[in-house]
């Protein structure tokens, strides 16, 4: 079995990574801590975010208290109006130390932080307090006081903050090959809600410190703790929520109407495809939920269709089962945009949305080359090409060739 070539930006953000902590830690322990209580703060505060970070549904890492106790750190210019002594590369070896540490349980359990996500850390915060420690021991920030100072930490959270934007886009269009683009738009979107949280807290716990002392850590930290907290109870209730739906598209294999499977396959493929195009979170997870309902409707058949295969049915026939299941699931309480896509997945093409376009051609692709053999998925896709703009969106069925081609995704392999 063949392996993908490792891709070169992936190696080389991990690489400057790599270089970074080592160079960090060896001056570190070669010339000793500098305030050791800050350090100590900080580094707990890290190893708490850490502890108490989530997966998200797309194997996503976050850990927001975390990120906010790293930049503080980093920007912390004073402590109860003294000057601090302490330089970027201790703050890089402490908050790796702490993330390390907070993440040995997930590891334990099998969900250690993935490379690109100790990368990103490393290489964020040794940004921060690269632009702000050298100039703050230099004394150029000596006049700065009041609102500019306020203004000045802001602004550098800010700038790293959209540092880390760009650099989490490029890592995971480097690791999947989805378009950059979208991936970049969905992390600054991420930027107004609990980026924007992080941002803040973060200046207000380095500004607070400077003026109290490290009694500021822990208070200011308290909301977003809390927040964070809340966010995961959030995505635990989502992640309920889409399994929900998941048992419920497994009633037409249950009732033998379909496939075992085939949901979960169309469902994978269209996500892919989907990503290939550029539709956003919101609209991918329209998407998938559409796909895993898609066939709901054959459920009110009194004859099921042989093999559950309707891109064979006649127009009319297809209509009236994607009507059907449009209404089933609008009695489901799923969101009405999933109940839209799932019925007008038979409309004339023109007359589709997206969604609706991406899933009709992935399930037809899907019944086409299942137990077709080794030349199934090649003939499908001809046969979806032959089919004309009228039957299949030609931009979907091309994103839906990439997609093979660049995964090698078969429709066993997708489930």
């Amino acid at each position: 079995m063949s392996h993908r070539r490792r891709p070169l930006l992936l190696t080389l953000v991990h690489t400057c990574a790599a270089l970074l902590a080592l160079l960090s830690l060896a001056v570190t322990c070669w010339t000793g801590l500098e305030e050791r209580g800050a350090a100590l703060a900080f580094g707990a505060l890290v190893t708490v975010g850490e502890l108490t970070r989530w997966t998200g549904a797309q194997g996503g890492k976050a850990a927001p208290l975390a990120a906010a106790g790293a930049l503080a750190y980093a920007l912390q210019g004073a402590d109860a109006g003294q000057p601090t002594r302490h330089g970027a590369l201790q703050v890089v070896s402490v908050v790796l130390a702490a993330a390390l540490l907070g993440s040995v349980p997930h590891i334990a359990r099998g969900h250690g932080p993935t490379q690109d996500h100790l990368a990103r850390r490393v290489l964020t915060v040794g940004f921060a307090a690269a632009c702000f420690q050298p100039l703050y021991h230099q004394g150029r920030f000596g006049n700065w006081d009041g609102p500019a100072y306020a203004l000045l930490v802001l602004a550098l959270l800010s700038l790293t903050a959209l540092c880390d934007a760009v650099l989490a886009a490029a890592l995971a269009h480097s690791r999947t090959r989805w378009p950059f683009g979208p991936l970049l738009r969905d992390e600054l979107r991420a930027l107004l809600g609990i980026g924007s949280a992080v941002c803040a807290s973060g200046a207000v716990m380095a500004l607070g410190v400077a003026v109290v002392g490290l009694w500021a850590v822990p208070v200011f930290s308290l909301p977003l703790l809390l927040t964070q907290l809340s966010l995961r109870r959030y995505a635990a209730v989502r992640a309920t929520y889409r399994q929900t739906i998941a048992s419920l598209a497994r009633a037409t294999e249950i009732a033998g109407y379909t496939p075992v499977g085939h949901a979960r396959r169309v469902a994978a493929l269209s996500l892919a495809v989907g990503r290939d195009l550029g539709l956003s979170g919101a609209e991918l997870t329209v998407v998938e939920y559409a796909a895993l309902m898609h066939d709901i409707g054959q459920l009110s058949l009194v004859d099921p269709v042989p093999a559950g295969a309707t891109a064979t049915l006649p127009q009319s026939e297809q209509r009236r089962i994607a009507l059907l299941g449009g209404a089933v699931v609008r009695q489901t309480g799923v969101d009405a945009q999933v109940a839209a896509v799932v019925e007008r997945q038979a409309d004339p093409c023109a007359e589709q949305p997206l969604g609706a376009r991406i899933v009709r051609a992935v399930n037809a692709y899907e019944e086409k080359a299942r137990d077709a053999g080794p030349g199934g998925p090649l003939t499908a896709l001809e046969e979806l090409r032959l089919g004309g703009a009228g039957v299949y969106a030609p931009e979907v069925v091309e994103a839906l060739a990439r997609v093979l081609t660049r995964d090698c995704l078969t429709p066993a392999q997708a489930g």
